[in-house]
Formats: structure tokens, C-alpha cells, sequence
């Protein structure tokens, strides 16, 4: 493979500092980063050296650089008596939008979903995303609103 090309593969730990910092970019993009209480240690510890760990990632290399991520976990119990993929994050660089990397990273996503014999992968996007509801509408993802959101902080 040149090396120029772009790769989608599964984070491993030594990815930790890189996928850090995409997701600090995306809680800035996002507007939360006044509580955003992540650390590359936490990502190394909490992705890849707990057993199962907390979250999976997917990442998109071009050039020995991540330019993109998706993070995911599974929601093993739900009503089909399949097991759900729940998204988390996608966030790719701001400079490299517009190349089908996000694309790429929810091909690879719904690949995974297959292979864990998931019925759905589920996700939110913020009212104001305009590109990202776009986006997702686009690769054929459609809107739920069915079901409201709560958040009970304590």
C-alpha cells in the first residue's frame, strides 16, 4: 500500500494521544469543552488497556497521520434480541472534510455491526449540525423522533 493512501483500521494503544486530541477537537467543535475531562491516559486506559474496554475506535491514516475517527460501543440487550451499535463520535479534521473519510469510517462501522450480528447503530447529532444531519441523511440514516433525549447529571 503507498503510503499516500488512505487506511481505515481499527486504534490501537498507540494511538492514544492522537485520537485524544481529535476527540478534544471535537468537544471545541461540539462547544463543550469547558467539561471535557479526557486525558490521552484515559483514552489509553479506558480504550485499549481495559478488558472489554469502555469504547472501540476506528480510525482513517493517510501518511502516518490520523486525519479522522469513530467512536463506538455496543448496547448488548435491546428489544430486537440483537445487539445495537451506539456511536459516540465521528469527527475528521477539519481540512480534510469533503474526501469521504467519514464515509469510509461508517462503512467500516456498519462492517462491524454485521460481523457483531448488531440489528441497528444509533447516534445523536446536535440541532445545529446542519453538514452533519445532512451527511448522515445522505448515506441513508434517518432522523428518530420518536424518542426525546434526557440527560439526568448527578
Amino acid at each position: 500500500m503507498n503510503n499516500n493512501e488512505l487506511k481505515i483500521r481499527n486504534a490501537v494503544q498507540t494511538d492514544n494521544e492522537k485520537v485524544w486530541e481529535l476527540m478534544r477537537d471535537l468537544a471545541i467543535f461540539e462547544k463543550y469543552i469547558d467539561i471535557f475531562a479526557i486525558t490521552p491516559e484515559i483514552v489509553a486506559e479506558s480504550g485499549f488497556r481495559k478488558n472489554p474496554p469502555d469504547f472501540y475506535c476506528i480510525v482513517a491514516e493517510q501518511s502516518d497521520k490520523i486525519l479522522g475517527m469513530l467512536v463506538y460501543y455496543f448496547l448488548p440487550y435491546t428489544a430486537q434480541h440483537k445487539p445495537a451499535i451506539y456511536m459516540k463520535e465521528l469527527y475528521v479534521k477539519e481540512e480534510c472534510r469533503g474526501q469521504k473519510i467519514g464515509e469510509q469510517l461508517m462503512d467500516a462501522l456498519k462492517k462491524e455491526a454485521k460481523k457483531n450480528n448488531c440489528g441497528q447503530i444509533k447516534w445523536t447529532v446536535a440541532p445545529w449540525n446542519e453538514a452533519g444531519k445532512k451527511f448522515y441523511e445522505r448515506l441513508g440514516a434517518k432522523q428518530n423522533i420518536e424518542w426525546i433525549n434526557y440527560e439526568w447529571n448527578i
